[in-house]
């Protein structure tokens, strides 16, 4: 059912979470003037963890697999389409029993963004500048291993 994700979980571990069945997220990668670039998505003060960066993501719902969230998630925060991009590669980051699962993918394509009201800006970032930027605190974990595995080479 469309929209049943929407909701907090409580992890193994004793954390809460946005997204009752786990989460997805996008991080769409390009070739920029000095190098590869990431889209980050500046969320809205008002949404959670918000004024922070990340990738344009959010809860998975019961039927969806976690590409399929990230896609759609990516469509309402940023305008992407599926079209557009080529899943190259996923990264785990499971909590004992809840995950939040980055679809890395390559833009296919120019690609013209459209930010929903939970994006108070959407930009490309060289890899070597997202670590100075106010990180939501799941992406500024993962980021490094990421980066390591998905964007290097």
């Amino acid at each position: 059912m469309r929209g049943d994700g929407n909701g907090w979980a409580r992890c193994g571990l004793g954390h809460r979470h946005w997204g009752r069945f786990g989460a997805a997220g996008l991080l769409l990668v390009r070739a920029g003037a000095d190098g590869p670039e990431v889209l980050l998505q500046h969320r809205a003060a008002w949404t959670s963890d918000g004024d922070t960066w990340g990738v344009p993501g959010g809860a998975r719902d019961s039927h969806e697999t976690h590409q399929q969230a990230a896609l759609r998630e990516a469509a309402e925060e940023a305008g992407i389409v599926a079209d557009q991009v080529e899943v190259t590669g996923f990264w785990h980051d499971d909590h004992d029993g809840w995950e939040y699962v980055t679809v890395v993918a390559a833009a296919r394509t120019e690609i013209a963004l459209r930010p929903n009201a939970e994006s108070a800006d959407l930009r490309w970032v060289v890899l070597d500048a997202v670590p100075g930027l106010p990180l939501h605190g799941g992406f500024a974990a993962s980021w490094p291993r990421v980066r390591e595995i998905h964007l290097s080479g």
